[in-house]
């Protein structure tokens, strides 16, 4: 009776298989692939179910969506990198809008003058918020949630007593108003389709993060502090500077989206803003940023801002009741926290083999 023998694999296939497996955890690593692929997925679904979708206006509109959150949390994004939460994001960009509306229509100043006044009053909170969460000890969830309220309050006040009403006036015809116009709020044709001013200042926004992130010691920095700020401090690391900087490139951001706001609609609500600091949050987590700091990337924050934009709208497009859309970014939340938990797992094995 012969026997069968079964000849090992040879060493050539065995290395090619290891290379396949690393190349494959390489990729799963990466905090931005559960997102492209959730991306995908829900773009394919949506292009089935919605024909509305289907027109290039209809996807730049959706860029156009993504971009008014997507500029604040490539910020928001960077903080939570760096292990901390800012919940005041969502107000500060309507304070900012307030300061530059009120202020020049009360004095009869120049836009543009109040323009640099709003963005230094907002990167003033943003150095508070970061000054308090460092020299205190105090959670960042907690010193901004009292900065949120802060802002909340003063923005219906003040805008109430000082023009007694909650909004500000109509500044289409205040001098400064067509350049800041053209650099926050206005649109460009590519063919037939418009493309708002937004959405390319939000794809260089995210490259230069992505830059500062993965090519600068600032970067280098920032995944330090947020995956051990002792550790990094004993390295050397200035990780005061560190978060009290990541607090104000919220804080510049939001001034950003703010003057955009004021300048798309020429007047602003007092109320407005109120809740978008989860949106922000959201689009980050979906994105493959941790909750705990340290891991994630601008692109993964890219693409969950895409997918709040995406989904947003094309619930409206396909004829669903849009009070299902806060349903959908629970589910979503939940998944991407459980997706981030595996890929920060893959990514922690992959460095002690």
């Amino acid at each position: 009776m012969s026997q069968t023998t079964t000849t090992p694999p040879s060493a050539p296939a065995e290395a090619s298989n290891r290379v396949t497996l690393g190349w494959s955890n390489r990729l799963l690593a990466r905090p931005e692939v559960g997102a492209l692929v959730a991306a995908i997925v829900i773009f394919i679904f949506f292009l089935v179910v919605a024909p509305a979708f289907r027109s290039p206006a209809s996807f730049f509109t959706v860029l156009y969506q993504s971009s008014t959150i997507g500029i604040v949390a490539v910020a928001v994004g960077m903080l939570m990198i760096g292990g901390e939460f800012d919940l005041s994001a969502g107000v500060i960009v309507t304070t900012a809008g307030l300061v530059n509306a009120m202020f020049c229509y009360q004095l009869g100043i120049n836009l543009i003058v109040g323009a640099v006044l709003s963005l230094v009053f907002s990167l003033l909170i943003g150095f508070l918020n970061g000054y308090l969460v460092v020299r205190t000890g105090i959670p960042s969830f907690l010193i901004t949630l009292g900065t949120f309220f802060v802002l909340q309050g003063a923005n219906l006040g003040v805008t109430k007593l000082v023009t007694g009403s909650v909004s500000t006036p109509n500044i289409n015809q205040m001098a400064g108003y067509g350049t800041l116009d053209a650099i926050f709020a206005s649109s460009f044709k590519i063919g037939s389709v418009t493309v708002e001013i937004t959405v390319i200042w939000w794809f260089l926004f995210v490259a230069l993060s992505a830059f500062i992130l993965q090519r600068t010691r600032i970067g280098n920095w920032i995944y330090a502090v947020g995956g051990n700020a002792d550790s990094a401090r004993a390295v050397g690391v200035p990780v005061k500077a560190v978060k009290i900087g990541l607090f104000m490139t919220v804080s510049f951001l939001g001034w950003f989206i703010g003057m955009h706001t004021l300048y798309k609609f020429d007047t602003l609500q007092a109320g407005n803003g109120i809740g978008n600091e989860f949106l922000y949050i959201i689009a980050a987590v979906v994105g493959g940023t941790l909750l705990t700091g340290g891991f994630g990337n601008a692109i993964g924050v890219a693409i969950g801002a895409f997918i709040f934009g995406m989904t947003s709208l094309c619930i409206v497009y396909a004829g669903w009741d849009p009070n299902w859309f806060r349903a959908f970014l629970g589910v979503m939340l939940l998944l991407a926290v459980m997706v981030n938990l595996y890929v920060k797992r893959l990514s922690t094995a992959r460095k002690v083999g």
